[in-house]
This record gives C-alpha cells, structure tokens and sequence, in this order.
C-alpha cells in the first residue's frame, strides 16, 4: 500500500508537470493545486486510485476547443473574439457548465472554471460531467442587436461540439436570458430542430426551469445556512456581507433575507454600496437587470441609510456571514484578517473560486466555518439538470418543486461533504471534504470505464 508520504510526493510531482504542461495558465494552476493537495489521505486509503495515469486523466481536459468569433458592431466595424468550450470529463454523464463573456475570459480560466465544474457536478449526484466555455467578448455597453450578433456567430462554431446528450452550456458571468435566447435561436436555425436540453438558464415560456435565476444564490444561502446548523446556529438575525451585484448576488441577498439574515452590501468593479437598512431588492434588481447601471445608482436613489464606497473592499463591513458572489480571488489575505477582526462566523462561496489559497488557509485556521464554491454555489447546475429532466419529459414543475427539489440537493452536498471530512480525519473541512467526495464519485466511474 502506498503511504501518505508516497502519494503526497507523487501529488507534488504531477503538480509540477501541470504547470509545465499549462503554462502562464494561473487559475488553473490554482484549482489544480487546491484539488491535488487534500487527495493524499483517499488515495492512500484506497490503492486502486493510485493507478498510473488516473489522476493524470482528471487532469487532462477531454478536448478543447478554440475559435474565432467575427462580428459586426452598429456601425458596421467587424471585430474578432476568440471562443472557448472546454470539455473537461464526461465520465458521470454529458459535459455541463456555463460559458462566460468577459474580457478577462482566456484559455486558463475556461480550464480552471471546467475542472471546478467536474466535482461540483458530481456533488450534485445528477449525473453530469464537467466543462465550461465561454468569450473574450464584452456585452456591457453592447446594443441588444450587437449582442445578437455576436452570440450568432459564437454559436455557428460551437453547435458543432454541443448537444443534449453531448455537452449542455447553460450561462455564467456575461451570459443571462438575453444571451441564452440568442444563442439557442441560432442552434435552433443551423441544426433544423427543437431540442430544449441543448441549453439550460432559458426563458420559462420555451423549456427553462422556474427557480433556476434563483438557483445558485438559494443554493448558496441553503448551504450556509447547514454549516451554522451544524454548529447549533441558523441565519436568524445575522448580517451578511454580499459581493457583486448580478444574478448570483441579487438572489443570495433574496434568500438571506426569505430566511431571516440581513444583507447590508452589494458591488460591482465601482466600489461597493453599505445599506444599513438592509438591501432593497426592489430598486437593486431595477438598476441593474432593468436598466443594467452601476452601484452607485443605488446610493443615489436609496436616500441616507446606504452609501457608496468607490473602489473599496467589501469586506471592511462588519458581518456575521460573508458571501462573495462575484468572481474569482475576489477575497485575500487581508481580506480574510479584516472578516475574522469583525467576527465573521461562516464564508460560503457563491462565486467561482473568489477566495484565494492564502484566505480558505487564514479562514479555517481561525475557525470560520468555510463553504468552497464547488459544494456551496452547486445550486445553479443542480437546477439546470432539473432543466434538463423537464426538457426530456416535455413538462414543467411548479417553483415549489423545484426549490423543494434544489434544497434537497443543498443539504444532501453539506452532508455529504461533512461526512467525508470526518471519515478522512478533517472535522469541519469543507474543502477537503467537497474534493474528495467529488473525486471518489468520478474516480469510480474512470476506472470503471477503462483507460479512455
């Protein structure tokens, strides 16, 4: 049997030929690496997971795809975006995962988001594996016609790679009903049929699932919610610090305040607002899913209870509970040491990856009870493979279906991870337990299906 010692030494090994491998690829490197670095105790434990090129396999994405996106502005200018679809690990079931338009979107943070997208798929238990894709392009300040077509022409590229039973995108940053209307209108004309489980996140009237808008926010709030349980509180009169200020953030404030908690923040890439009086969902869901404005608005319209901050931290406002909904490595060290200053109990992200390494290793030192994104923020995909369940029986479940269905999945993931932390001696460590529950899922079904 291999020892800890042994596997540790073998992690440390692979880990560098990733990063020989992926160059200049950081935030793959990152989930890599806070992956790897808490599998030594299951692979000791069970010797079959050593089997040369298993993990290696995890590794090693399925196929990538890269591409080229010309579109024309308003003005007839033709600009060029690169597209992505990374298709990570179909072993639990068809690719599934998000794709994201932003400027900051490269290959490494399609690679990093799809190895995620692998163990918070098969937290869920629903049979899903794991990819991401998405765009360099930007549709902030973009005309409705503008986003049309550039979602058109990403989709003529990417129709060939996708289908049902295939990959299933669904959005993520960038990428909401707008985009997603587009995008399968386009699948639709170039492939000559319906086929509603193509794409998840859509309008309700043609195949999308109530409560997926809600999903990843609830989910988010349910989760936190069991890790205070756990440790014989709930959100009851507790205030919580929310980052961001889009779909993620607006329905994790929703349900903080649904179970009694008090969000006083929202922000986006301005700064951040400080409500003392609690977020008014209301006018935040005017000015930026209406009139898709700024923070700052907010402040403005609000009246004396709220106040902006112009490129502030978040984080500087005393909470119970902290919540970043925004994007990746959002939360650092500091960061961290200023929330446990003010006490903060729980951490639970409802972005990809917000924390940095150094901030989950501060926050669990001191005893924060911290919730990773791959177990945490599971709602959203949990929900879209509901989607998917609807769009293949050609029916439509009521809301409180769903959210019973979806609170369900929340609390079986905390347990489930809670549980595997203790079986591999970490009490109360939700990263080490989310990874090696997600692994153990996948690793079955790999070595089950032979080396392929």
């Amino acid at each position: 049997m291999t020892t800890r010692s042994e596997t540790r030494t073998a992690l440390d090994h692979l880990l560098t030929e990733i990063e020989h491998r992926n160059p200049a690829q950081p935030e793959f490197h990152q989930a890599a690496h806070e992956v790897l670095e808490t599998l030594a105790p299951v692979i000791a434990a069970r010797p079959e997971y050593a089997e040369p090129g298993l993990i290696e396999r995890l590794v090693e994405p399925e196929r990538q795809v890269i591409f080229r996106v010309p579109w024309q502005d308003d003005q007839g200018r033709v600009h060029v975006n690169r597209g992505f679809r990374v298709e990570f690990n179909s072993a639990l079931g068809p690719y599934k995962g998000g794709l994201r338009f932003h400027p900051s979107v490269n290959l490494g943070v399609i690679k990093f988001l799809g190895f995620e997208q692998i163990f918070k798929n098969a937290l869920t238990g629903l049979g899903i594996g794991g990819g991401k894709g998405g765009s360099d392009f930007d549709p902030h300040g973009r005309s409705d016609a503008e986003v049309m077509r550039f979602c058109q022409s990403f989709m003529t590229e990417l129709y060939r790679h996708i289908g049902e039973h295939t990959d299933v995108p669904a959005g993520d940053i960038g990428v909401g009903g707008r985009e997603i209307g587009y995008l399968f209108g386009q699948y639709r004309r170039i492939t000559n049929r319906w086929e509603a489980g193509v794409l998840t996140g859509k309008g309700q009237g043609w195949g999308g699932s109530l409560i997926r808008p809600e999903a990843t926010g609830y989910g988010n709030v349910l989760f936190a919610a069991a890790m205070l349980r756990e440790r014989g509180e709930d959100l009851e009169g507790q205030t919580a610090v929310v980052s961001g200020s889009g779909n993620v953030a607006i329905y994790t404030i929703e349900k903080l305040a649904a179970l009694g908690a008090n969000a006083v923040t929202c922000s986006d890439s301005s700064g951040y607002v400080v409500d003392e009086k609690g977020i008014d969902l209301d006018l935040l869901k005017q000015i930026k899913e209406v009139e898709r404005g700024r923070v700052d608005a907010y402040a403005e319209r609000r009246g004396a209870s709220a106040r902006f901050v112009p490129g502030g931290r978040v984080w500087d406002v005393p909470a119970d509970i902290a919540l970043p909904s925004a994007t990746q490595n959002e939360l650092d060290e500091n960061d961290a040491a200023t929330l446990i200053r003010n006490g903060v109990k729980a951490v639970s992200e409802g972005a990809n990856m917000p924390a940095t390494p150094e901030a989950v290793h501060l926050l669990q030192k001191a005893g924060v009870a911290f919730g990773p994104g791959k177990a945490a923020n599971a709602g959203g995909v949990a929900v879209s493979a509901l989607e998917m369940a609807q769009n293949h029986a050609r029916t439509s479940w009521s809301a409180a279906r769903v959210e019973k269905e979806l609170t369900h999945i929340m609390n079986d993931i905390h347990t489930t991870c809670h549980e595997t932390a203790e079986r591999y001696d970490a009490p109360g460590d939700y990263v080490t337990g989310a990874n090696i529950a997600g692994f153990e899922r996948v690793a079955d079904a790999m070595l089950a299906q032979g080396v392929i």
